[in-house]
């Protein structure tokens, strides 16, 4: 608990760094540009067709009805938009993500390396391709996990229990691997995170957490149709900063780790030369 802890204040203090802040802007630049052309290129169709989907569905036609007869019907061009927002944000999510994982974790992880643990030895049991494949295969198990739990976010506490669990499991996956791909050797890695599974997985859960915050501005991007080019910007921006932050908490708690572990397979001084060199 106390490296859980120590390396949680330490990552808050490193977000306030300028080299932090400057390397938020290029996952945004990138994933707003990416938001902004799909949007323009699909929103219209995705949003009519969804809206065609609901008038044509009994049940939902009848939830439409009935909020015209309680004068809302107005809401029924609102839930449209809302699908279409619900639908994309897994992909906004996951695209910040590794963006954050491939611009941002490398440089994060030198930088807390460089300031705090600058006499760590660097390994190097993990390449840029294998952080790659790794990150793409962990992506591509979430994305099953999510598709398969789909039914159960209709129960209503499942469904603020499994998508954060779900992200938590592939950041703790993404982020404990970069944090440790420069230093670690590879039976090094999997030592520790065999060892420290369950802080690791609790990091990445509450990031996921944290991650549910900006689906809030996500979403009043549908309802504020005017404000949309602004919230939408902001909400990819706030997932870079809580992805950075992640990246940020597992480099300080991985490297930590890592150098304890290195202290615990050092050989004892024996007790003869403790001596000549207290003498």
């Amino acid at each position: 608990m106390g490296l859980l802890l120590d390396s949680f204040w330490r990552a808050v203090a490193y977000c306030l760094h300028p080299r932090v802040v400057a390397l938020s802007f290029l996952p945004l630049i990138l994933m707003v540009a990416a938001a902004l052309g799909l949007g323009w290129l699909f929103w219209d169709g995705a949003v009519d067709g969804v809206f065609r989907w609901l008038e044509s569905s009994a049940m939902l036609s009848q939830v439409g009805d009935w909020l015209h007869g309680m004068g809302l019907g107005g809401l029924r061009t609102v839930i449209a938009p809302l699908v279409v927002i619900a639908l994309a944000t897994p992909v906004i999510v996951l695209g910040a993500l590794l963006a954050v994982a491939v611009l941002m974790t490398p440089s994060l992880v030198k930088l807390v390396a460089e300031r705090r643990f600058p006499a760590l030895e660097r390994r190097r049991g993990g390449s840029m391709l294998a952080s790659i494949g790794w990150s793409l295969g962990s992506t591509l198990l979430a994305l099953v996990a999510l598709v398969l739990s789909l039914p159960l976010w209709l129960i209503p506490p499942l469904v603020l229990v499994l998508p954060p669990l779900i992200w938590g499991w592939l950041t703790y996956r993404v982020m404990a691997f970069d944090a440790l791909a420069e230093h670690a050797s590879r039976e090094e890695r999997q030592a520790l995170l065999r060892r420290h599974r369950l802080p690791l997985l609790a990091i990445g859960v509450l990031c996921g957490y944290l991650g549910a915050a900006p689906s809030v501005i996500w979403a009043s991007g549908a309802l504020l149709a005017a404000a949309f080019v602004i919230l939408v910007p902001l909400a990819i921006w706030i997932y870079t900063l809580v992805f950075a932050f992640s990246s940020l908490w597992f480099g300080h708690y991985c490297l930590a780790a890592l150098e304890r572990l290195r202290a615990e397979q050092k050989p004892p001084v024996p007790v003869a030369l403790q001596d000549v060199h207290q003498t």
